[in-house]
Parts: C-alpha cells; structure tokens; sequence
C-alpha cells in the first residue's frame, strides 16, 4: 500500500501582482489596508519581486521522493502543499484521498513545534482527510533534534564563522533566530520556545560556541505582544556591550524566502551596519542532502506507526 506525504509549507505569491490576495489568505479573508499592501509589496520588491520559496520548496518535495525511493522503493508518494497559496493544503489533501490513499504522513517544513505552526496546517487539511473513516494519519510534529538537520546547520555555522575578518568563535557573537509567534502561546504551555533553545543548546554543545543568544525575528505588525527579543532589539544591545561581529543562525528557517532575504539580508543586515557591527548569516538548509535525509529519516519512522 502506498503511503502519501502531505508535505507542507507556508506558501508565497508569485509576483506582485499576488501579494495582495495571498495577504489576504493569511488574514484569513480580512483584507489588508492599501498601506499594508503596498509595504509587503515594497519588502518583496526589494528581494527582486518575489520569493524563491515556490522553487525551492518544490525542489525539495524532489529531494524527499529521491530519499524515500531509496529507502524504501515504491512506498512513498509525496505530494507538496501550500498553507497560504496554490497549491492549497486542503486541495492537496483532497486529491489524496482521491487518489486511494489510505495511510498518510503529515510534516510541515518547520522543525519546531507549536500548536499555532502544526495545527493551523492540519486544520486545512482535516475536511478532506475526515471524510474517509478508515484513513490513517501520522503528523510528525517537530523534528527539531533531527540529526540530519543539525549536522546541516552545523556545517552553515563553521561556514560562516570562518568568512569573518576574525575566524576566532569568541570573536563572534551568535544569534539563533525563529519567527515569533504571539505571546498568547505562553499560556498553554506551547511547546515552540522550548523546542528552539533544544536546538540551539544542542548545537552549541556540539561545537562548544562561547557566546550566543536565542531571539526572534519577523514579528507582526498587530496591537499584541509578540515573543522576544526581537534580534533588531538584540543588535543593539550587542553594540552597546558585545563583540563586533554577529552571525545569524535561522533555526527556525529551512528556505530561502521573505523572512530571510529581507528580514536577515535587508533589515537586520541594515541595522548592523548602522550600529557599526560587522553582521553575517548563515546559508540556508534548501536542498541541502543531509538535511533532505534527515526528512526522510523522519518519514519512515512515522511511517512504521500507521
């Protein structure tokens, strides 16, 4: 019986021209303000106007079938999805159930689990996946201790600590980075804060870095509070006591797209140059084939489940 990947990612317009309908999608189907339009539009403009994240994620879905087909030859089908454009998560998983599928995997391209992250994707997933009784699905909810992954982001951070002027590590002060979620998580006890100092003790701990700090980056413009420190806040307090040089580590990352290019490349890129820092970041996972083996790692274990 063939077992089918839901694999799942956040989505991205395509052009400017999609910014405002996949804007709204992420609201929910409240519409921006003109203003909030046209920022978005702006950031995406900056990065060359639009994300590579489509490409990249696509490339990626590749990737996770040439592992699957190798470890297990005709087992797996993956089938990619998108939480907030085409192809939508709740299509996808419809046409999986059409298909005869009747064991499924679930995993979402985010390595730390937070009921805000999983759910909300599972969520547009659930209609189509209820409507056939004896339908099997194992949702793989954080895999932020693969091995895989973090020997991959191992390699990122010995990279980008060697290509500053001084290759010392206590030279360096190194900042994990995740995208914040509202503070309101806090209070169910979400698992995501305590997933991403998991995995940023692990890698300290394996390569003994002396100085960093976990923060968070890329938060919403709305009237609640939002997890912090927000790594703009952090590059300066670094300027005012810290070493001059700063490598960001986007654990909570695993593509190139908006939270990357502009948020890392473009703002915190611009503010450290203002304060007089000398600011990296490290390269991101994308097709990297240790990190795809370790999602395929993943697969067949939750596999062995259903």
């Amino acid at each position: 019986m063939t077992v089918g990947v839901l694999l799942m990612a956040y989505g991205t317009p395509r052009n400017l021209d999609e910014v405002e309908a996949y804007f709204t999608h992420i609201r929910r189907g409240r519409a921006p303000s003109p203003e909030e339009v046209a920022d978005l539009r702006e950031r995406y403009r900056r990065i060359g106007g639009a994300s590579p994240l489509r490409e990249i994620t696509e490339a990626q879905a590749r990737g996770l079938q040439a592992v699957l087909d190798r470890r297990s030859p005709g087992t797996f089908q993956v089938y990619l999805a998108m939480k907030h454009s085409p192809p939508f998560v709740g299509d996808v998983a419809a046409r999986m159930v059409q298909d005869g599928l009747r064991e499924v995997v679930a995993l979402v391209l985010a390595p730390h689990e937070s009921r805000m992250i999983v759910d909300e994707y599972l969520e547009y997933a659930q209609p189509a996946f209820r409507s056939v009784p004896d339908l099997r699905v194992r949702v793989i909810r954080c895999w932020h201790l693969n091995p895989g992954y973090l020997a991959a982001v191992e390699r990122r951070i010995r990279s980008g600590l060697a290509r500053f002027p001084d290759p010392d590590p206590a030279a360096t002060e190194v900042l994990f980075t995740a995208h914040s979620l509202p503070e309101r998580i806090l209070e169910w006890d979400d698992p995501y804060p305590r997933t991403l100092r998991e995995t940023a003790q692990a890698l300290v701990d394996r390569m003994g870095i002396p100085r960093w700090r976990l923060c968070y980056q890329s938060a919403g413009h709305t009237p609640f509070r939002w997890l912090g420190p927000d790594i703009l806040d952090v590059l300066e307090q670094i300027a005012r006591s810290g070493p001059r040089q700063v490598l960001a580590v986007p654990i909570g990352f695993v593509a190139d797209h908006l939270e990357i290019l502009y948020d890392l490349d473009v703002e915190a890129a611009e503010r450290a140059t203002d304060l007089g820092l000398v600011f990296r970041r490290t390269d991101s996972l994308n097709t990297d084939p240790e990190f795809l083996e370790g999602l395929g790692q993943e697969v067949v274990a939750a596999a062995r489940e259903l």
